[in-house]
């Protein structure tokens, strides 16, 4: 699917345009009231050099004698007509301005929120498979580039066109002839266009796909600032960085060639129409029976020309930049939702869970089988430890257990309700899981706890941390449950973390608590703090803890051992050891390397 997303093939750009304005119904609202305001526009272009032929040719007469007369009448009349189709013509521009860019604003509000949405959707193999920078840069560059266009580049798209055919009609009613010429000169910019159309489409592709790798070398930099410093990696990682800014910047200079391309022959082809319909004009100019007003009225049509010839270097720029960006959405709102949820299913009990898991397998899209042919059952109010060599499928259990993803065979049920029947509210109301590093969000301590129960009050968040024990932790903090915690509670300690992130899924008042080795991380004393913290949270409900420390596994009612990606050993604790299986080996080992920590 990574592949796919860097490396698409080309698809028409009509094809593309049609899509993408599918994907985006706020911009298709008043668009036909839009399009007759920017005909409007194009109509109040063209009157001028139509009142300028009719002044010259009606106005401005040549006596008997050989002297000018001019009728200031007609003159005025004729001016007064043109000022007042230009001030009509240039409110209607303004208004209709306006109203595409609203409209494009709302369009771009609605095209972020479904991406965004739809990447929370996607299964936990999308998140494997893809960068987390490919999915920033597809909810926020990508989306912003469709902006430009929309902003711009529509209305131009209408007016353009617009001008053109009423600019050859009118012309054509003046003279078939020197229409001809115009178009002549006009013809190779045709098949010239469409050419260049593929290839400027195939290099904002390639941009786009540039933006996408320096976004995810750039945030992986960042983020991983610490782990770079400590190992004094910084000149590999800003070689990687560099690298992928060198090949942004290769084809921002592909792109910007592209453009100076279409715009020079606009702009060539354009002076080139006047040129000829001038020259020919003069030369044919009694045999075709051309007046000085028709002649005059027919340049400054040409030159009517040239304004949407000039301007299609930058309209064609935003309008390719607009198709890669759509491009990229699509791809990601075509990604399809494995785990589809419905509103309107079962609700679990607001009590301890009994687990049942039936033949479960798992495995990501491009890679081997995590999970194999897994059977649990798993009675309410367990307390179980989860224990098995890195890369057993652990941590995979667990996500499965939340619905991050749904197992590609097999069914897990929670009290006898199928998983995939449980409505969201309900499970995300009775499943909770505490990560190795609770992630919190720059905000305050008190709105990260709230994120375990919307709407939760202050009251609600006092009486939970009242009952884990934990009132004078938080009172020691400088500003107490107002405390900003940074980005990625960078302000708190690794412990610290942990305790808001039990206090979060403690509010939740979950009936199955999921706890992925929650004191893995910290100092003794900050494990003797967190366990009691957990022994207080566990109390009547079921827990399932992954534990990579066997310190958890001892204290558990029932250990399951997994081994490449099986269920190998269930039992308690001192059963395993007498086993001498798999648990017996681990527990050994681990006894071992605690003692030799004693001594040191």
């Amino acid at each position: 699917m990574a592949e796919a997303l860097d490396t698409p093939e080309i698809e028409g750009a009509w094809a593309l345009f049609k899509r993408g304005m599918q994907a985006s119904p706020e911009l298709r609202n008043g668009l036909s009231a839009t399009i007759i305001m920017g005909v409007a526009v194009a109509v109040g272009r063209i009157s001028i050099p139509i009142v300028i032929q009719r002044t010259i040719d009606r106005a401005i007469t040549t006596a008997a004698d050989g002297t000018t007369q001019v009728d200031m009448g007609r003159v005025v009349m004729l001016a007064s007509i043109a000022t007042c189709v230009v001030l009509v013509s240039s409110v209607v521009a303004v208004l209709a301005r306006r109203r595409m860019i609203r409209n494009a604003e709302a369009a771009i509000y609605g095209l972020r929120t479904r991406a965004f949405a739809h990447v929370h959707k996607l299964s936990l193999a999308d998140h494997v498979e893809n960068s987390s920078g490919m999915f920033l840069t597809r909810v926020t560059s990508d989306v912003q580039a469709i902006s430009r266009f929309c902003e711009w580049g529509l209305l131009t798209w209408t007016v353009g066109p617009t001008v053109v055919l009423g600019v050859f009609v009118v012309m054509a009613f003046y003279s078939w002839q020197l229409t001809i010429v115009v178009l002549i000169t006009f013809l190779p910019t045709v098949p010239f266009m469409k050419v260049l159309q593929r290839r400027q489409l195939a290099a904002y592709d390639r941009l786009r796909n540039s933006v996408t790798k320096l976004v995810g070398r750039a945030n992986e930099a960042i983020t991983g600032a610490g782990t770079v410093r400590a190992y004094g990696v910084g000149e590999r990682a800003a070689a990687r960085v560099s690298e992928a800014t060198e090949e942004r910047y290769q084809a921002g200079i592909r792109r910007n060639r592209f453009m100076a391309i279409v715009f020079s022959v606009g702009d060539f082809f354009g002076s080139l129409s006047l040129a000829a319909a001038f020259a020919v004009g003069v030369w044919q100019r009694d045999n075709w029976g051309l007046t000085g007003g028709t002649l005059v009225g027919v340049m400054f049509l040409v030159t009517l020309l040239n304004e949407p010839t000039g301007e299609l270097g930058e309209t064609t720029d935003r309008t390719q930049e607009a198709i890669a960006g759509w491009r990229k959405i699509l791809e990601l709102l075509d990604m399809p939702v494995d785990v589809v949820e419905d509103d309107a299913g079962q609700s679990l009990p607001r009590q301890a869970l009994a687990i049942d898991v039936d033949g479960v397998e798992f495995s990501y899209r491009t890679g081997p089988a995590v999970l194999r042919d897994v059977s649990l059952h798993i009675p309410a109010g367990t307390n179980i430890a989860v224990v098995g060599e890195t890369g057993s499928g652990k941590t995979t259990l667990a996500k499965l257990l939340c619905r991050l993803a749904d197992p590609t065979a097999g069914e897990i049920s929670l009290s006898g309700v199928p998983l995939e029947d449980v409505a969201p509210a309900s499970r995300l109301a009775s499943i909770r899981m505490v990560p190795q590093d609770g992630f919190l969000f720059d905000t305050s301590l008190r709105e990260n706890i709230r994120l375990g129960r919307d709407g939760a009050t202050d009251q609600d968040i006092a009486a939970v941390i009242e009952s884990l024990e934990l009132t004078a932790w938080v009172g020691g903090l400088q500003d107490g449950l107002d405390t900003q915690v940074g980005s990625r509670g960078s302000y708190l300690s690794v412990g610290e973390r942990q305790l808001v992130a039990l206090i979060r899924a403690a509010l939740a008042d979950p009936g199955l608590l999921i706890l992925d080795e929650a004191t893995s991380s910290v100092d003794p004393e900050t494990d003797r703090a967190l366990t009691e913290t957990i022994a207080r949270l566990s109390t009547g409900r079921t827990v399932v803890s992954i534990a990579h420390r066997l310190a958890t596994a001892e204290a558990a009612d029932l250990i399951v051992v997994f081994d490449r990606g099986r269920v190998v050993e269930i039992g308690a604790h001192d059963e395993l050891v007498k086993l001498d299986g798999i648990y017996g080996r681990l527990h050994a080992a681990w006894v071992g390397n605690t003692q030799r920590q004693a001594l040191l």
